[in-house]
Protein backbone atom coordinates (compact mmCIF):
# COMPACT_ATOMS: atom_id res chain seq x y z
CA UNK A 1 0.00 0.00 0.00
CA UNK A 2 1.32 3.36 -0.73
CA UNK A 3 1.94 5.69 2.02
CA UNK A 4 2.23 9.53 2.37
CA UNK A 5 6.28 10.89 2.34
CA UNK A 6 7.15 11.20 6.28
CA UNK A 7 9.41 13.95 7.52
CA UNK A 8 12.47 12.32 6.63
CA UNK A 9 11.73 11.11 3.32
CA UNK A 10 10.78 14.26 2.10
CA UNK A 11 13.87 15.96 3.03
CA UNK A 12 15.83 13.27 1.47
CA UNK A 13 13.75 13.03 -1.64
CA UNK A 14 12.15 16.02 -1.95
CA UNK A 15 15.14 18.14 -2.29
CA UNK A 16 17.12 17.11 -5.48
CA UNK A 17 13.44 17.31 -7.14
CA UNK A 18 12.91 21.11 -5.70
CA UNK A 19 16.44 21.71 -7.07
CA UNK A 20 15.77 20.50 -10.77
CA UNK A 21 12.87 22.79 -10.95
CA UNK A 22 9.64 21.35 -9.22
CA UNK A 23 8.15 23.09 -6.84
CA UNK A 24 5.30 22.72 -3.62
CA UNK A 25 1.79 23.95 -4.70
CA UNK A 26 0.59 26.38 -2.76
CA UNK A 27 -2.31 25.09 -0.32
CA UNK A 28 -1.94 21.25 -1.42
CA UNK A 29 0.58 18.31 -0.83
CA UNK A 30 1.78 18.31 -4.08
CA UNK A 31 4.51 19.17 -6.59
CA UNK A 32 4.78 21.03 -10.25
CA UNK A 33 7.04 21.16 -12.90
CA UNK A 34 6.57 22.98 -16.31
CA UNK A 35 8.16 21.77 -19.39
CA UNK A 36 9.09 23.16 -22.49
CA UNK A 37 10.02 22.05 -25.58
CA UNK A 38 11.05 23.43 -29.17
CA UNK A 39 7.77 22.99 -30.62
CA UNK A 40 4.38 21.40 -30.25
CA UNK A 41 5.07 17.95 -31.63
CA UNK A 42 8.27 17.32 -28.98
CA UNK A 43 5.76 18.32 -26.44
CA UNK A 44 3.39 15.57 -27.41
CA UNK A 45 6.01 12.95 -28.06
CA UNK A 46 7.20 13.79 -24.36
CA UNK A 47 3.64 13.40 -22.67
CA UNK A 48 3.29 9.95 -24.88
CA UNK A 49 6.37 9.04 -22.84
CA UNK A 50 5.09 9.91 -20.07
CA UNK A 51 1.72 8.64 -19.92
CA UNK A 52 3.30 4.74 -20.69
CA UNK A 53 5.19 5.15 -17.30
CA UNK A 54 2.17 7.06 -15.45
CA UNK A 55 -0.01 3.59 -17.03
CA UNK A 56 2.61 0.93 -16.33
CA UNK A 57 3.34 2.75 -12.48
CA UNK A 58 -1.00 3.15 -11.72
CA UNK A 59 -0.09 6.19 -10.67
CA UNK A 60 -1.52 9.45 -13.54
CA UNK A 61 -0.81 13.33 -12.90
CA UNK A 62 -2.92 15.93 -13.50
CA UNK A 63 -1.14 18.20 -16.24
CA UNK A 64 -1.74 20.76 -18.51
CA UNK A 65 -0.58 21.11 -22.51
CA UNK A 66 -0.33 24.63 -24.34
CA UNK A 67 1.79 24.02 -27.63
CA UNK A 68 4.95 23.17 -26.46
CA UNK A 69 5.02 23.66 -22.32
CA UNK A 70 3.58 20.87 -20.67
CA UNK A 71 2.74 21.54 -17.03
CA UNK A 72 2.89 18.76 -14.45
CA UNK A 73 1.13 18.18 -10.95
CA UNK A 74 1.74 15.44 -9.10
CA UNK A 75 0.22 14.32 -5.58
CA UNK A 76 -1.31 10.69 -4.49
CA UNK A 77 -4.61 11.49 -3.97
CA UNK A 78 -4.81 8.12 -2.09
CA UNK A 79 -3.21 9.24 0.71
CA UNK A 80 -4.28 12.57 0.47
CA UNK A 81 -0.82 14.15 -0.45
CA UNK A 82 2.69 13.30 -1.58
CA UNK A 83 3.67 9.76 -1.48
CA UNK A 84 6.97 7.72 -2.76
CA UNK A 85 5.14 7.28 -6.40
CA UNK A 86 4.55 10.70 -6.79
CA UNK A 87 8.38 11.09 -6.49
CA UNK A 88 9.54 8.25 -8.73
CA UNK A 89 7.06 9.48 -11.54
CA UNK A 90 9.04 13.21 -11.20
CA UNK A 91 12.54 11.63 -11.79
CA UNK A 92 11.46 9.37 -14.58
CA UNK A 93 9.67 12.86 -15.81
CA UNK A 94 12.97 14.71 -15.60
CA UNK A 95 14.82 11.88 -17.05
CA UNK A 96 12.24 11.64 -20.44
CA UNK A 97 12.86 15.85 -20.44
CA UNK A 98 16.16 15.21 -21.33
Amino acid sequence: MTEKLSDTARKTTLQPLLENGWSMVEGRDAITKTFKFGDFVEAMGFIARAALWAEKWNHHPEWFNVYNRVEITLSTHDVGGLSALDVKLARKFDGLAG
